[in-house]
C-alpha cells in the first residue's frame, strides 16, 4: 500500500495556492505533464497518459487501439469488474477466460476463446502477480490480435527486465486509493504507438481538438468524453513516483524471505510465478478447498475466492449483460450470442478456492516477518 507524506500536502498546497488547477488553459507544462514525462522515463515507454482512473485508463487503451462493435477481446476469470466493462464502453464484447495456478491469464485457454472476431487480449497483472507475458505476445502475434496489460494492480512490476504496461500494445494503471501510489482517484494510459496514444488522447477529453497542446496529433479528431486530471492530481502523483521504487523494492525483498521460508512446508505449495526472481506478491496452493479454508481461517488469511467483487460470477452488470440503454448494448452489435454461466470458468474457481494469499507491507521489519512466516509453515 502507498504511501503518503508532506511531500504530497506541499505539492497540494502549492497547486491550490497558485490557482491553476487544469492542466490545460494555462496548465500546460505543469505538474500533470511533469509526471507524465517523469513515468515515461521511469517506465521506458514513448507516450503516457493521466487519466482519472484505470477504468478510464483501459477505456482509452481499448479506443487507442481501435476496439468497437463486433469486436471482442479476452479476459481472466479473476480481476475487478473494470477489465471487463472499461473496454464494453468502447463497444466490444467481453469473453472470459481461465487463470492457471499463477492466478494470472492461462494462455492454453486463451487460445482455445480466440474466434474470427477477437481483436484484442486483455491479461492483468493481478494484485502484483505478473502474467505469462511471453507467451500472452506469441499468442498475439501468431493470431494478429493486440495486447492491452491492465497493470492497475501492479504499477512498478518487473517482468523478465520490462515494467510491466509497457510490454502489449497499451498498458492501464490505476492510481486510486488502494493501488502502489496513489491519488486516491487516477489512471494512467502507456503505449509505444504513437496513433494508439493518440487515439487515447483525443477520447479522454471532450475538447482535445481545441488543445494548443495536441497540435501534434495526426489522427482525425473525434468525439471524446472527460476523463481529465486536474494539477492536484498531478501534483500528488509526482511526489508518489518518486516514492515507487522504494516500496517495489521493499516487497520484492520481503517476497523473498517469505517465500523461502514457506517454500519448506509439506502442507501446501509456493504458487508458481511467472517471474520469480521479481516476484513482489505470494500466495499458497492446496490440494483441496477445505484444506485452503481451514488454513485461512486458522491464519486469518484471504483466498481469492473470499473477495467477491474480484471474481466473474458476481459481476451482476456484465452476466446479465445490462447497459443503460437496450439501443447501447454492445452485446446487440457482437457478430454472434455471447453467453455467460456461473461455472463457465470452473476451473479459475476451484483455483480461487484453493489459494490462500499471504500478505504483508512493503516496510514490515525483516526479524518480524520472518518470524510470522514460520507461524505459517
Amino acid at each position: 500500500m502507498h504511501k503518503i507524506g508532506e511531500a504530497e500536502i506541499r505539492a497540494v498546497r502549492k497547486v491550490i495556492a497558485g490557482k491553476q488547477f487544469m492542466r490545460y488553459r494555462g496548465g500546460e507544462g505543469g505538474y500533470t505533464e511533469k509526471f507524465e514525462q517523469a513515468l515515461c522515463e521511469k517506465m521506458k515507454v514513448k507516450h503516457a497518459l493521466t487519466v482519472n482512473s484505470g477504468t478510464a485508463a483501459l477505456t482509452c487503451a481499448a479506443v487507442g487501439i481501435g476496439l468497437g462493435p463486433g469486436d471482442e477481446f479476452i479476459v481472466p476469470a479473476y480481476t475487478w469488474i473494470a477489465t471487463a466493462l472499461g473496454p464494453l464502453a468502447a463497444g466490444a464484447v467481453p469473453v472470459m477466460a481461465d487463470i492457471d495456478e499463477s492466478l494470472t491469464l492461462d494462455p492454453a485457454d486463451v487460445e482455445r476463446k480466440i474466434t474470427p472476431y477477437t481483436k484484442a487480449i486483455v491479461p492483468v497483472h493481478m494484485g502484483n502477480l505478473v502474467c505469462n507475458m511471453d507467451a500472452i505476445m506469441a499468442l498475439a502475434a501468431k493470431h494478429n490480435l493486440k495486447v492491452i496489460e491492465d497493470a492497475c494492480q501492479a504499477v512498478g512490476a518487473v517482468y523478465k527486465g520490462r515494467r510491466v504496461a509497457t510490454i502489449g500494445h497499451a498498458g492501464a494503471f490505476s492510481f486510486n486509493m488502494f493501488k502502489n501510489i496513489t491519488c486516491a482517484e487516477g489512471g494512467a494510459v502507456l503505449s509505444d504507438d504513437d496513433e494508439t496514444f493518440y487515439r487515447a488522447t483525443i477520447y479522454h477529453d471532450v475538447g482535445s481538438f481545441s488543445r494548443a497542446a495536441n497540435a501534434g496529433i495526426n489522427v482525425p479528431f473525434f468525439a471524446g468524453v472527460n476523463f481529465r486530471v486536474s494539477e492536484i492530481q498531478g501534483a500528488m502523483m509526482g511526489e508518489q513516483l518518486k516514492r515507487l521504487d522504494g516500496f517495489i523494492d521493499g516487497l520484492r525483498k520481503r517476497r523473498a524471505v517469505v517465500a523461502k521460508i514457506l517454500s519448506k512446508s509439506s502442507r501446501f505449495r509456493v504458487s508458481p510465478h511467472h517471474d520469480p526472481a521479481n516476484a513482489l506478491a505470494l500466495t499458497l496452493l492446496f490440494e483441496t478447498i477445505d484444506e485452503a479454508k481451514a488454513f485461512a481461517a486458522q491464519h486469518k488469511l484471504g483466498r481469492p475466492i473470499d473477495s467477491g467483487l474480484h471474481v466473474y460470477t458476481n459481476w451482476a452488470p456484465l452476466m446479465n449483460q445490462r447497459t443503460h440503454h437496450p439501443k447501447m448494448n454492445p452485446f446487440t452489435w457482437a457478430h454472434r450470442k455471447i453467453e455467460y454461466s456461473q461455472d463457465m470458468c470452473a476451473r479459475s474457481l476451484d483455483i480461487m478456492a484453493r489459494t490462500c494469499s499471504v500478505g504483508f507491507a512493503y516496510n514490515t521489519p525483516l526479524a518480524k516477518l520472518r518470524a510470522w512466516a514460520k507461524t505459517l509453515v
